[in-house]
Parts: C-alpha cells; structure tokens; sequence
C-alpha cells in the first residue's frame, strides 16, 4: 500500500548507530528514539565499551575509532570531540585515537561492509513495525565467518542544537595527527 516511509503513520523513529569490533567479528547496534547527536554516537560507543569492550580488552589503554566526517561524529563538531572526553576519556581513563574518512568516503568504513550491509539482507523486505522487530532483526543477524550482532534500545531523550562554550572545549587535550590533522586526532585524559 505505501512505498514509502511516513513519519505521520510511524510510532516513533528508530536511529540505528553501530559498532564494529572486527577482531571479534562482532557488532553492536545502539537504536536510539530521540535524535541523531554527538551525545547520542558517544552514548552508543559507551555502551559496547561497558558491555563488550572491558570484557574483550581488559588492559585496553587506547580505542581507535574509524568514522565518517559529517552527521554526528563530525571532524567539525566540537560536542563530538568534547562528548569523548568527557564520557569516554576521563571516565574511563582510556585515550582516544579518532580517523574519520574524507567526505564521500565513509562508504569504505567496515563498518558498512561488514555490519550495516549485513543488517540490510536480514530485514530486507520486512515492515519494522515496533522496536521489538527492528531489534529482533538486528540481533539475528549471522554469517559464515561468524558475526554476531547484539542490540539495544537506547530511550533517552537528546537535545539538538546543543553548544559547547570555548574555554570548555579548550581544555580537551586534543592532538592532530599528520596527514589531514582535522580528521586524525587523539584525545588523552588530563592526567
């Protein structure tokens, strides 16, 4: 009957933001219900870190995070750079070393390859008409080589527009990186 989504017919939005570890061959999907921010991707990264990333990684002192440059882990948001330290960096005690791919690249992320697309054939063709199923379809998610796939609902409530003031974002201990020292940066703990 419709060939499209509409937002009028809809109990509510369903934002997908995913988690690759690829020395385990597993995924982590977070689908948020509010809006697609910094706060949100760094919420989502948080939680494969309490959930999985301790667990596979006990004395891990660094992360590596590969990711597009625009949306909400823009090379140009500075909520994003300040998101990372505050949640990730300083509460855990980890630096974290970010690499976002060029603008019309992102596409060559594995986490695309690898999880996104796999997600895609599994729901192919399926109404996701609650929550439930969208999890239900994530979860389900396996392949030959052994992926897993884990999802959780994330309900919290995220406000957009949100700015960080300066002298804030100025104490971030941010390093660039060379080449392209705007999308190639580590950011360390205060001490």
């Amino acid at each position: 009957m419709f060939t499209h989504d509409f937002r009028t017919l809809a109990q509510g939005v369903a934002l997908p933001y995913g988690i690759y570890d690829w020395v385990a061959n597993m995924g982590t999907m977070v689908v948020g219900t509010s809006h697609d921010t910094a706060e949100f991707a760094v919420d989502a990264i948080e939680t494969w870190l309490t959930s999985y990333g301790w667990y596979h990684y006990p004395d891990m002192t660094e992360l590596l995070i590969l990711c597009d440059a625009g949306g909400s882990n823009s090379c140009r948001t500075h909520l994003w750079k300040y998101a990372l330290s505050q949640r990730l960096v300083q509460e855990h005690g980890i630096s974290v070393r970010v690499c976002h791919y060029p603008s019309g690249a992102s596409k060559w992320n594995p986490i695309d390859h690898r999880l996104f697309s796999q997600i895609s054939l599994n729901w192919a063709g399926v109404p996701l008409t609650s929550y439930q199923v969208v999890l239900n379809y994530i979860r389900t998610v396996t392949t030959k080589t052994g992926l897993t796939v884990d999802a959780t609902l994330n309900r919290k409530r995220y406000d957009t527009g949100k700015k960080v003031p300066k002298d804030e974002f100025n104490q971030i201990k941010l390093t660039p990186h060379m080449p392209l020292p705007q999308w190639n940066y580590t950011i360390a703990p205060y001490a």
